[in-house]
């Protein structure tokens, strides 16, 4: 199974209001990721997009529907065509969530919590098993933002991602935000959580922005805020070299904006890597 090397970088979506930008002209980010199921698909205008852009930079495809905490397992032809993307464009790494999205008969197209027991994790880690072996390398998968937990649950979320990491060797996608949403919405610590991740399994890092109140959403259609971006600065310098990102998914605003964004993510990653070092 082909490993996932580390890969230091900070980048974009590639998302349809951009296709211009990265067709043109040299925009100033180290990769692109996008959402699979987008381009799963035989031909079209998005696929030529993502196969031009794929010729200037790395490519990360990042999956919505892989449902590996699906207890029906994995869907075949899902993993048929997520293949024949990953074969075609080479990406950097294949991600997706730590979820389900679909039971035998239904797709939800909702990133769904877990029940954070030990039965949850055999049927997840033989779902990522399956999957990595279909595709020939090693995966990343995300933790989700949630909105309740599950009377049985046996563990945190982050002891739920270590073990899982330890017994599929597949690698962490870290997304802070999810990270902070959570944290508000079950009152723990989200210093705890990035304490219990282990760092050395990190390869990548969302950043993004949420919508407040008395239930904290996850809704990538905003900057990101102050608190995520103190969350990011305790976390960046003890990762080592990871992509870094900024999503926005929706309120889509000119490309300047994110890139402003992004600038600030390296800042932030420079000094904290610095002051961790002394």
């Amino acid at each position: 199974m082909r490993d996932v090397a580390a890969f230091g970088g900070f980048g974009l979506g590639l998302r349809r209001d951009y296709y211009r930008d990265f067709l043109t002209g040299d925009v100033a980010v180290d990769f692109v990721e996008v959402i699979s199921e987008n381009f799963m698909v035989d031909g079209g205008r998005p696929l030529r997009v993502l196969e031009q852009v794929r010729a200037k930079l790395p490519v990360i495809l990042h999956g919505v529907s892989l449902s590996v905490g699906s207890a029906h397992g994995l869907d075949d032809d899902h993993l048929v065509r997520l293949k024949a993307l990953a074969d075609r464009i080479e990406p950097l790494w294949v991600s997706d969530h730590l979820c389900w999205t679909r039971t035998s008969a239904h797709n939800s197209h909702d990133l769904l919590p877990l029940p954070l027991t030990r039965a949850a994790m055999d049927a997840v880690c033989n779902n990522v098993d399956r999957a990595q072996e279909t595709l020939g390398r090693a995966m990343l998968f995300e933790n989700p933002s949630s909105y309740l937990t599950f009377p049985d649950d046996e563990m945190t979320e982050w002891e739920f991602l270590a073990e899982m990491s330890r017994r599929t060797g597949c690698y962490l996608l870290l997304d802070i935000n999810n990270i902070y949403v959570s944290a508000c919405n079950h009152g723990f610590d989200p210093v705890a959580y990035l304490a219990g991740i282990p760092a050395h399994r990190v390869r990548q890092v969302h950043l993004a922005g949420h919508t407040p109140g008395d239930i904290v959403i996850d809704t990538h259609d905003r900057p990101v805020c102050d608190a995520v971006w103190h969350l990011y600065e305790a976390a960046i310098g003890k990762l080592g070299e990871v992509a870094v990102m900024i999503e926005r998914d929706d309120a889509i605003p000119p490309l300047a904006h994110l890139l402003t964004e992004l600038d600030r993510a390296r800042m932030i990653a420079a000094t904290a890597r610095v002051e961790w070092a002394v």
